[in-house]
């Protein structure tokens, strides 16, 4: 059996995130052959900056970014909504993955775009635009996976949404696309 590795990027920098906790619930909720790898921390890492994107100076954190999204057979973005789009640090990923242009770790990659926000759509806007700038980037965007949970400081005040019954129902449609790219692509 070949396990798919899922990079899981989260948006948000809260320790007590939401959308970490989402992500969490969608790696406990994934099916044995697949294999979700929340990432650290996207804080850590500098505003993309082609000046500083030079082969041998590239930050660190940047060069572990992108081989861990190299190495990964697609990638889920989990994002909340800042003001009716994505956080800076979630674009601030995309911005580095998607260099060097049309050969970045982003390119041709399977990326899905899932999250939960205060608002009563579940940050729709934030996922929308994700979707928008990992497209533009060169990823191959699955605009059929699609999980927004609503009012997430209500929702999640005192449950974890791997507890989250219907939260857990919705997460399990979210593999069958991903592992549907990938027999495509070995095929």
């Amino acid at each position: 059996m070949t396990t798919n590795t899922v990079l899981a990027l989260v948006g948000s920098l809260r320790a007590d995130s939401h959308n970490r906790k989402l992500a969490e619930a969608i790696a406990l909720n994934a099916p044995e052959d697949v294999n979700v790898r929340v990432y650290g921390s996207l804080g850590n890492i500098p505003f993309y900056n082609e000046d500083i994107d030079v082969e041998g100076q590239v930050p660190a954190e940047a060069a572990a970014l992108r081989a861990a999204a190299a190495e990964a057979d697609a990638l889920l973005l989990v994002t909340p909504e800042h003001n009716g789009t994505m956080p800076a640090a979630l674009k601030n990923a995309i911005d580095w993955l998607s260099r060097p242009f049309g050969a970045g770790a982003l390119a041709g990659k399977p990326t899905a775009v899932v999250g939960t926000a205060f608002g009563q759509y579940g940050g729709v806007w934030a996922q929308d635009e994700a979707r928008k700038a990992a497209g533009i980037a060169g990823a191959k965007v699955l605009e059929e996976v699609k999980l927004a949970v609503p009012g997430s400081m209500i929702r999640f005040a005192e449950l974890h949404p791997k507890d989250d019954a219907e939260v857990v129902e919705q997460i399990k449609g979210i593999f069958e696309p991903l592992t549907a790219v990938e027999e495509e692509v070995a095929a």
